[in-house]
């Protein structure tokens, strides 16, 4: 198996990972008659953070750096740290990792859909919705905590860690941006993380499912692809001392 291919099965695998477990606490605390039901937003932002840091750890060794997001991969390759032919491949795998974590948080909660009745909550699973629709704020939010995002990946590249402790400060920094800037969108901040699960929503027999709002579908896709190349030009107006 060549390099390429190894780098995007690590891709494939760790995004896999990271909306099994991302998506996992959303069904857990959203769905009617699990153990979890109820245990709110403090509890769904720290296990996403725990999540990509976990995603990280078991999919490194494949794909060093483990991007898992798109938008990540596009910026640290404007920023001139990764190859541009390694984007394609590398955004392909992220997005079918992204609907094969979703299959298997379906199969895993399975019959915890029948128990739900509101369309809205069993799509809330899969994807984000803004909690006001506003299109140019929706917009920006995703812009804004994409560029934290990317803009703190590249600033922690020339920061000296602990072997091991790079995972750990970027799930910091997931849970810091869905503790503070969170509540308006669900901050996305990664198009595979929400568009590979609304595919999985739109092609899965899930009961009581009702549309995939396609019509807010491309503001969690646009708007961190904008974040992370705005990070990555203005990351890169400055020489590294």
């Amino acid at each position: 198996m060549s390099d390429t291919m190894i780098q995007a099965f690590g891709e494939f695998f760790g995004t896999c990972i990271l909306v099994l477990l991302g998506d996992g606490i959303v069904a857990g605390v959203s769905l009617n008659k699990t153990k979890s039901n109820g245990a709110g937003w403090v509890a769904i932002t720290f296990a996403w953070g725990f999540a990509v840091t976990i995603a990280v750890f078991l999919s490194g060794f494949m794909t060093p750096g483990a991007h898992l997001n798109p938008a990540v991969t596009i910026g640290v390759a404007m920023a001139g740290n990764f190859e541009w032919s390694m984007v394609v491949p590398f955004i392909i795998a992220q997005m079918l990792g992204g609907i094969l974590g979703a299959v298997l948080v379906w199969l895993h909660y399975y019959p915890h859909w029948e128990a739900t009745k509101d369309p809205a909550t069993i799509l809330g699973v899969f994807s984000t919705a803004p909690a006001i629709r506003h299109t140019w704020s929706n917009l920006l939010g995703e812009i804004i905590g994409t560029f934290v995002l990317v803009y703190g990946i590249l600033a922690f590249g020339y920061n000296t860690f602990a072997d091991g402790l790079n995972p750990i400060v970027v799930g910091i920094l997931i849970i810091v941006i869905g503790l503070s800037l969170g509540g308006t969108t669900g901050y996305a901040i990664n198009p595979a993380r929400d568009l590979g699960p609304r595919i999985a929503h739109f092609i899965l027999p899930i009961a009581n499912k009702g549309d995939s709002d396609w019509g807010y579908s491309w503001i969690p896709v646009v708007g961190p692809i904008i974040g992370g190349i705005i990070a990555a030009l203005i990351y890169g107006m400055f020489p590294v001392l």
